[in-house]
Parts: C-alpha cells; sequence; structure tokens
C-alpha cells in the first residue's frame, strides 16, 4: 500500500508539470530560426509552353528516354534519380556506373501507375511521346498530382536547333537542380569539342549526306529542325532535307534519289542492325545511282547521339571522322 501511494505522488507531480514543460517547449519553437531556402530558389521557368516554380531543387526524379538520363547522370545528379526508363542503345561508358545504381523502370515508358509507385517529384522527358496524355502521362495531369515536368526543347522547337539550345537545356536544367556550376562546366566541355571539331574543318568542302533513320515505303530521315541537322553541318556536311522543317520527317525514295547524297548517314538503334539497313539500301534498284549508295559510302551513329543531349561535341567529332577521315 505504501508503494502505491509513492507512486500515486510521483504520476501526480509528472501531470503538474507536463503543462509547463509544453509552455516551455512552444517558446523554443517561436525562437527558433526560419529553414533556410536552397540558394537560386525559387526559380521560375517556361519549358515548352508550361511555366514552372521550383521552391526547391527535385529529390525523386525519373528520366524518360536515354539522353534525359544521360544529361541528368552528367550533372552529377545520380543520388536524385528515383527512376529512369527507354534506352535505345548503350548508356555512355562514363555514366555506366551510376546509371546501374538507378532502378530501371521499364524498358520503354512506364505505364502510370509504374511511374506513380516510384513517387517521383520531376520527371525529365527526352520526347514528347514520353508525356502521353493517353497512357495518362501528360504533364499537366502529373503537375496535378504534384509532379514538376521538363520535355527536351529539342522536342518542341520552332527553329533550328543546335549549340544554342543545348546551352539553354543543360543551364535551365542545371538551375533546377540547384547546381549552375555544374551546368556551366558541362557547357564548356561541349563547346571545347565542337571547337576542336570546327578547327579540323577550317578547309574542307561539305560533303551532300541524307540521314536513313528507318522506313520501307518511305525513309524516315532527319530534317532542319533537330540537332541532327547541325551535327552533321559541324561535321563537315549538308543535310540533303535541310528545308523540311521539322526534326525528323518521312520523305519519298523518289526524293532521296533526286536530292544525290554522297553519304549515308544510318542512325544505329533498335531492332534493325546497321548491317539490315545498309542491305536494304545496297538492294534496291531505285537507288542504284545515288552516288552514296553506289560508292557505299556509308557513316553511322547512334540515334542518343543524333538527339539533343550530352553527346553532341562527341558526335560531331565521330561523325567528322567518318565523313572527313583524312582532316586531323
Amino acid at each position: 500500500m505504501a508503494r502505491s501511494r509513492a507512486a500515486l505522488r510521483a504520476l501526480t507531480a509528472a501531470a503538474l508539470l507536463l503543462p509547463l514543460a509544453a509552455c516551455g517547449g512552444k517558446d523554443a519553437d517561436d525562437g527558433a530560426a526560419p529553414a533556410k531556402k536552397a540558394a537560386g530558389f525559387p526559380y521560375t521557368v517556361t519549358n515548352c509552353g508550361v511555366k514552372t516554380t521550383f521552391d526547391a531543387p527535385p529529390e525523386r526524379a525519373v528520366a524518360l528516354n536515354q539522353h534525359a538520363t544521360e544529361l541528368l547522370l552528367a550533372l552529377g545528379l545520380k543520388d536524385k534519380m528515383a527512376g529512369s526508363a527507354y534506352l535505345d542503345d548503350a548508356v555512355l561508358p562514363a555514366y555506366r556506373k551510376d546509371y546501374d545504381q538507378v532502378k530501371v523502370l521499364a524498358e520503354e515508358y512506364p505505364s502510370k501507375e509504374v511511374l506513380l509507385g516510384a513517387n517521383p517529384d520531376f520527371v525529365y522527358g527526352g520526347y514528347d511521346s514520353a508525356f502521353d496524355k493517353a497512357q495518362g502521362r501528360d504533364r499537366a495531369g502529373l503537375e496535378k498530382s504534384g509532379i514538376r515536368t521538363r520535355l527536351n526543347t529539342e522536342s518542341c522547337a520552332d527553329r533550328p536547333v543546335g549549340m544554342a539550345q543545348l546551352r539553354t537545356e543543360i543551364t535551365e536544367l542545371a538551375r533546377t537542380f540547384g547546381v549552375p556550376e555544374r551546368g556551366a562546366q558541362l557547357i564548356a566541355d561541349e563547346e571545347k569539342q565542337v571547337g576542336a571539331v570546327r578547327a579540323r574543318l577550317a578547309k574542307t568542302k561539305p560533303l551532300k549526306v541524307f540521314v536513313y533513320d528507318s522506313g520501307e515505303a518511305s525513309a524516315f530521315t532527319a530534317g532542319g529542325q533537330g540537332i541532327g541537322n547541325e551535327l552533321i553541318s559541324l561535321a563537315g556536311g549538308r543535310n540533303v532535307f535541310a528545308d523540311v522543317k521539322k526534326s525528323f520527317a518521312d520523305v519519298s525514295w523518289e526524293q532521296v534519289v533526286e536530292r544525290k547524297p554522297e553519304v549515308v548517314v544510318i542512325y544505329d538503334y533498335g531492332g534493325t542492325t546497321v548491317e539490315q539497313k545498309k542491305q536494304r539500301l545496297l538492294k534496291d534498284p531505285a537507288l542504284k545511282d545515288v552516288p552514296a549508295v553506289r560508292n557505299k559510302r556509308f557513316a553511322v551513329l547512334p540515334l542518343s547521339s543524333a538527339v539533343l543531349g550530352v553527346r553532341v561535341g562527341e558526335a560531331a567529332d565521330a561523325l567528322t571522322d567518318q565523313l572527313h577521315p583524312d582532316a586531323r
């Protein structure tokens, strides 16, 4: 009984002290310094017609398409990635180790359920197909779910895409993640590579180039709007379909014959091999008098090197080696 009374007195004393402790805690909270905002935030950017304000850098980004993934990795953002999807070919060796530590959500585009299951706060699409409304991945819908988005600007360009657009893409992406200095360094690296290519080709006559992406009844090729057209120019070529005001477009084989390309650049990706694409061109009797086909002048670029991303400088250099092997 004595032990019970002592325990009751101790509990009563503790109960009387609780309000005082609570009051003391509130006073302490009132005096706490407010949380600091990250440097450079809030940051507002308009991307492909969508205006977005970021109060802080994304923490769980998902990249849909290979060039989007590689840009994030090139900016050192592996730890800010909750997932990736849709490779066209092999990831650059420089980023392979980091890529292997990021969860792959799907071989192609993830379903809406899988995407939301990754709990992203930011989704970065390389092509406009990444934000397919019919699949529930449209930008407006994701925004309503509290997920910010960005689309690579090549997919919404209303003018030819070149180095200026690459600078914009990298600068805005780096600002979004609060790492502008990394973006500036990446741009400097790309421009150094491109500058070296231009110096190599100062006295070189451009070759007429036709890009063969795919196609049987018609040819799916690079038009004049995308970075692919700029890469051809940088590498000492002239795109025979530069007048087509699209990044990619279908053209007739008759047009290919009429424009007499001297070199065919084959985009390498997917289930159809480069050799199969070459044979399709070589065995077509309608193309036998096309200089590039007659002389078997082919060059190859991975598709991921022919879009607006971290490979522009490297791709210009690789394509130069194939178009003008003697230009050193």
